[in-house]
C-alpha cells in the first residue's frame, strides 16, 4: 500500500529461510534456485555466516571511511589473493555503485595523463545497473525508456564480434566493459577466443580493459572470479551480488597503476566497506574458496540434467546457468513457484537458475522434476 510500485512482484511472502530453502507464512517450502539474484551465496541461515553477523553487531556495524576499518584491509587481501597482479580494492555497497567508480577511475587514469580518452565500449544485452553511468553503460533500450537522454560517452558492439569493437575505437575511447557471461541480458557467454581477441585490442590500442563481476564474480561460474576460465588479464573487474550472502557490499578491483589515480577526494561512500559488510563477506570468501570444486561438480551434473530436459538450449558455467527455450517463460516461472521452486525468467525466453552454492544434486534433481512438469 505504501511502496513504489515500480516492481511487479510474485504472490509469496517469504518469512524463513534455510539452507537452499525458503518458507512462506503458511509454512509452505521452496527450493530457491534464484539465491536473491545471485546474492545468497551461501544459501539461508549459514551457521557461520549467522554467527559472524551476530557477533560483528555486537562489536561495530559502521563508524566511516574517515578511519581505518581493520576488516575492509583483511577482506581487500582476501579478494586481492585471486587477482592476477598487485593491485588494490575499493568498497562501496552494490554492484552499480561498483560500475560508477569503475567508469570514473578509468575516466581519472586517462585525464591524469593529460589524455581526453573517456568514452567506453559495452555491449548489446549487456547490464550495469540503473544508476545514470551505469545505466549508460547498458544497451538495452527498453531500460533506457523515459529516463532520456542517456549520458553521453558510451558505444555500443555487439557480443563475439570482434569487427563491431574495432569499428567503434576512436581516439577518445578509453577502454571496454563487458560480462564474460551477460545475466540479465539471457546468460550469453562471451567466446573465449572473442575475449582473447578484446584484450590484445585493449593492449595494442592502450585501452582499459573492464570485467563486471557483479555475477559472476565469488565463485559463481566454478572459478573466484568469471574471468579466470578465459586467461585474460583485465585491468579493472567490478563485484558485489554474493560477496556479502545477502549483507550489500560491492567492490572494485584495480591493478596498481591503474588504482593510484583513485586519490583522495576524488571517490567514496559513507556506507561502503563497513565493518559489518566486510565481516560478512570474509566469512563469504574463505567459504567459497573451500566451496569452487563443489560448484564446478554439482554444476556440470545439473547442466547435464537440464540437457537430459531435451527443450532449448542451455547456456552458462557453474551454478550460472540458463534455459533457453526460445519462446516467453513468465508462466513457466509461475507455475514452478506454484510448486515449490524458485527461478526467474531473463532475456525473454531464457529460464535462469542461480542456485546457492551449498546446492546438492539431490536439491538438482527435485528441481529438474518440477521443471518437467512445468516445460512439459
Amino acid at each position: 500500500m505504501y511502496l513504489i510500485e515500480n516492481y511487479t512482484r510474485l504472490p509469496v511472502s517469504f518469512v524463513r529461510g534455510e539452507g537452499v530453502y525458503l518458507y512462506d507464512e503458511s509454512g509452505k517450502e521452496y527450493l530457491d534456485f534464484l539465491s536473491g539474484i545471485a546474492v545468497c551465496s551461501l544459501g539461508h541461515s549459514h551457521p557461520k555466516l549467522s554467527r559472524a553477523i551476530c557477533d560483528q553487531v555486537n562489536k561495530l556495524i559502521h563508524v566511516s571511511n574517515l578511519f581505518i576499518n581493520p576488516w575492509q584491509e583483511e577482506l581487500a587481501g582476501e579478494l586481492m589473493k585471486e587477482f592476477w597482479t598487485e593491485g588494490k580494492v575499493f568498497f562501496c555497497n552494490s554492484g552499480a555503485e561498483a560500475n560508477e567508480a569503475g567508469i570514473k577511475l578509468v575516466r581519472k587514469f586517462f585525464r591524469d595523463r593529460g589524455e581526453n580518452r573517456y568514452r567506453l565500449i559495452t555491449f548489446r544485452k549487456g547490464f550495469h545497473g540503473r544508476t545514470y553511468g551505469s545505466l549508460s553503460a547498458t544497451a538495452q533500450g527498453n531500460l533506457h525508456k523515459g529516463f532520456e537522454p542517456m549520458l553521453e560517452g558510451f558505444d555500443y558492439a555487439e557480443l563475439n564480434d570482434i569487427n563491431s569493437v574495432k569499428g567503434l575505437i576512436s581516439k577518445e575511447t578509453a577502454g571496454v566493459m563487458l560480462e564474460v557471461i551477460q545475466g540479465e541480458g539471457g546468460v550469453n557467454e562471451c567466446d573465449p577466443e572473442f575475449l582473447r581477441e578484446v584484450q590484445e585490442l585493449c593492449r595494442g590500442e592502450g585501452l582499459l580493459l573492464i570485467v563486471d563481476e557483479v555475477q559472476t564474480g565469488i565463485g559463481r561460474t566454478g572459478m573466484f572470479y568469471g574471468y579466470q576460465h578465459y586467461g585474460i588479464e583485465p585491468d579493472i573487474i567490478t563485484l558485489a551480488k554474493g560477496l556479502g550472502g545477502g549483507v550489500p557490499i560491492g567492490a572494485v578491483i584495480a591493478r596498481e597503476e591503474v588504482a593510484e589515480h583513485l586519490t583522495p577526494g576524488s571517490h567514496g561512500s559513507t556506507f561502503g566497506g563497513n565493518a559489518l559488510a566486510c565481516r560478512s563477506g570474509l566469512v563469504v570468501v574463505e567459504e567459497v574458496k573451500r566451496l569452487l570444486p563443489h560448484i564446478q561438480e554439482v554444476g556440470e551434473y545439473f547442466k547435464g540434467r537440464l540437457e537430459d530436459l531435451k527443450v532449448g538450449m542451455v547456456k552458462g558455467k557453474g551454478l550460472m546457468l540458463g534455459l533457453d527455450i526460445g519462446r516467453e517463460c513468465k508462466e513457466i516461472v509461475l507455475k514452478a513457484l506454484e510448486r515449490g521452486l524458485v527461478i526467474n525468467c531473463t532475456g525473454g525466453s531464457v529460464l535462469r537458475f542461480l542456485p546457492p552454492l551449498i546446492v546438492g544434486k539431490e536439491h538438482i534433481d527435485e528441481a529438474i522434476e518440477i521443471l518437467r512438469e512445468v516445460i512439459q
